[in-house]
């Protein structure tokens, strides 16, 4: 199945509240959407045919840097869950930002799959220092490339004695 044209983004935020629920979605182990939840279709405003067959990617906003993504595949390679902040854009190019729970789906033993269950983000504070974190990041990706991006975040990390889990949940629970 082709891949819609991706919009251009607006720089509007969709609000995704806790009234809303949970985003789910479910696919194989390439990244193509095989399941999809109401929320959604209902956030990213996109219909099941639209979504379905095609590369998780595509709901990508182009703010979200290479570095989280490679994060996120090292973790779910390794069969380890990943947590971490993303931006995603609706089909119109507006965005929304989730929390993202990401595990292995295993059938009789063996990978099938990835679910990623994400919920709202409430506390803004947190979000604004992801914004910060992801600006360096992507900057560091166009400067002098993913791994330098990488060894940044290492450096972070390091200096917090914490995982990139253990950051990202820390983050994400703050008040």
């Amino acid at each position: 199945m082709p891949t819609p044209n991706k919009p251009a983004p607006t720089g509007r935020e969709v609000p995704f509240t806790e009234k809303d629920g949970f985003i789910v979605s479910k696919t194989d182990l390439k990244g193509t959407i095989t399941y999809i939840n109401r929320a959604f279709m209902r956030i990213a405003d996109y219909a099941p045919n639209e979504l379905l067959g095609q590369p998780h990617n595509i709901i990508r906003h182009p703010d979200m840097p290479k570095t989280a993504f490679r994060l996120l595949w090292e973790h779910v390679q390794a069969q380890k869950e990943w947590f971490g902040f993303v931006k995603n854009m609706t089909s119109s190019g507006d965005h929304y930002w989730v929390f993202a729970n990401v595990t292995i789906d295993c059938e009789n033993g063996k990978p099938v799959g990835y679910y990623s269950v994400r919920r709202p983000i409430l506390n803004r504070k947190a979000l604004e220092q992801v914004e910060v974190l992801y600006q360096t990041l992507r900057e560091l990706e166009n400067r002098q490339g993913i791994d330098a991006a990488l060894a940044h975040l290492d450096t972070l990390l390091k200096e917090q004695h914490l995982s990139y889990n253990q950051f990202a949940l820390k983050l994400y629970r703050s008040a």
